[in-house]
């Protein structure tokens, strides 16, 4: 059920393909399943047609939600990234270093892959409707297996320390209050913002850009941030690795 490493190494282009696996959706043209409408209109419309509410007032709500889920995902992806340095965010390999017990490590042991399920599940509501299951069903899919091979490995590297880690903080639902001592870790949040500009693009653009009703300017501007990202992963200086738990991509 765990990834193995070679999925570890390549997550960043499986995940991509998972993602564009939605936006495709040939099973629409191929085999006639679903409709090439975006989520957000279907969704709307689906309220609209149930009676609960009008289409001008369900199509708002729809964009709230979709906004909500982008913000969420700006605010796990930045403050893990801060906390765990982007070293070992991007790094290919797993890494063990010592128990990462600061941020928002101390409330839940995998802030960005949360991170990660959010941004995509906002960007979901660009995608038709079936790609937006599918990809939501891949991803979800991908990052567990991801994280029980992370599991294993510091279990094995880092002994009953990372154990106790286990325990004490959950792995997905994050808790609201903690006892955990906080870890010596100084956040570099500039340097966090800076590498991800992807969540943020997302971010701006369905807070943004939904509005237009503009579908094809939305996934123009999602290509173009996702280009940046990797332009400006690819020219980060590399920083200090903080004490880790799991290198997230």
């Amino acid at each position: 059920m765990r990834a193995t490493a070679i999925e570890f190494r390549f997550r960043m282009a499986i995940n991509t393909l998972i993602v564009v696996l939605g936006f495709w959706a040939p099973w629409i043209e191929h085999l006639g399943i679903g409709r090439r409408i975006s989520l957000l209109e279907w969704l709307a419309l689906e309220f609209s047609r149930s009676g609960m509410t009008s289409f001008t007032v369900a199509t708002p709500v729809v964009i709230l939600c979709g906004s909500i889920l982008a913000a969420l995902g700006v605010l796990f992806r930045v403050s893990g990234a801060a906390y765990l340095g982007n070293t070992t965010v991007l790094s290919p390999q797993m890494q063990a270093g010592a128990v990462m017990a600061a941020g928002p490590y101390r409330y839940v042991r995998n802030p960005l892959y949360i991170g990660l399920w959010f941004m995509v599940a906002a960007m979901a509501f660009v995608m038709p409707p079936t790609g937006a299951l599918v990809t939501l069903v891949l991803l979800t899919v991908f990052l567990f297996r991801l994280i029980l091979g992370e599991e294993v490995f510091l279990a094995s590297q880092l002994g009953d320390p990372y154990r106790a880690y286990l325990k004490a903080v959950p792995r997905l639902l994050p808790r609201l209050r903690t006892s955990l001592p906080q870890s010596a870790v100084h956040p570099n949040w500039l340097l966090a913002a800076v590498s991800e500009i992807n969540p943020i693009g997302i971010f701006v653009t369905i807070a943004g850009l939904s509005w237009t009703y503009d579908h094809s300017l939305m996934l123009k501007a999602i290509l173009i941030t996702f280009g940046a990202s990797l332009v400006v992963r690819a020219f980060l200086p590399p920083a200090p690795a903080s004490p880790t738990a799991t290198p997230q991509p």
